[in-house]
């Protein structure tokens, strides 16, 4: 038998999965992304393709609406990154799960 921890219970130790994290982008004249910084990476890292873009409206009803659009992008080191943009707050975001 495990002994009580006295750790009160309650949704305050409840946290998002898979949040998205917010980016440093820079992009080229059509608005396109070529570089990807995230806050833990030294140094900006460069998109070796655009593989696919969408974008999505959502809840437009409602007091904050969505609005984004979405990129896949490889990087020059492989990597499948999926990041969008949020037109609403006009900031950049990785799109995590």
């Amino acid at each position: 038998m495990v002994a009580h921890s006295r750790t009160p219970l309650g949704a305050h130790t409840l946290r998002a999965l898979n949040g998205a994290r917010p980016l440093t982008i820079q992009i080229d004249a059509a608005g396109q992304p070529i570089a990807v910084r995230q806050p833990d990476w030294p140094a900006p890292r460069p998109v070796l393709e655009l593989q696919d873009c969408w974008r999505i409206d959502d809840e437009w009803w409602r007091q904050r609406p969505i609005s984004r659009l979405y990129y896949q992008l490889v990087m020059t080191n492989g990597q499948l990154l999926t990041i969008y943009h949020d037109l609403v707050e006009d900031s950049w975001f990785e799109q995590r799960g």
